[in-house]
């Protein structure tokens, strides 16, 4: 895998969407154009905590939900996409992550 120069600003995280399923559960192939994008990606990076009250305090700060490596799944419509390359990322706000695989 290729190394991305990019580190996200406050709020936000770089992820990498998982290849969509080609196979049903039940074994039928699926073509490229059915379905819809995955809402399930790896995290590459992690912007800085996020101020939202700027009053000084420590309390007013938005922590990442999770780190770098995870897996997550993401709104979706959450997310901006960016394409290097040929491979597509997305900048997700923290708020966006509905869950982190365990």
């Amino acid at each position: 895998m290729k190394k991305i120069n990019l580190k996200p600003t406050a709020g936000y995280l770089l992820i990498e969407p998982l290849e969509k399923e080609v196979k049903t559960a039940s074994g039928i192939y699926l073509p490229d154009n059915a379905g819809e994008k995955p809402l399930k990606g790896k995290v590459l990076a992690v912007g800085p905590s996020e101020c939202i009250d700027c009053k000084g305090c420590s309390s007013c700060k938005k922590v990442s939900p999770c780190k770098t490596g995870d897996t997550v799944i993401y709104k979706k419509w959450g997310g901006n996409e960016v394409k290097i390359e040929t491979k597509e990322y997305l900048f997700v706000k923290f708020e966006d992550i509905l869950a982190v695989e365990v």
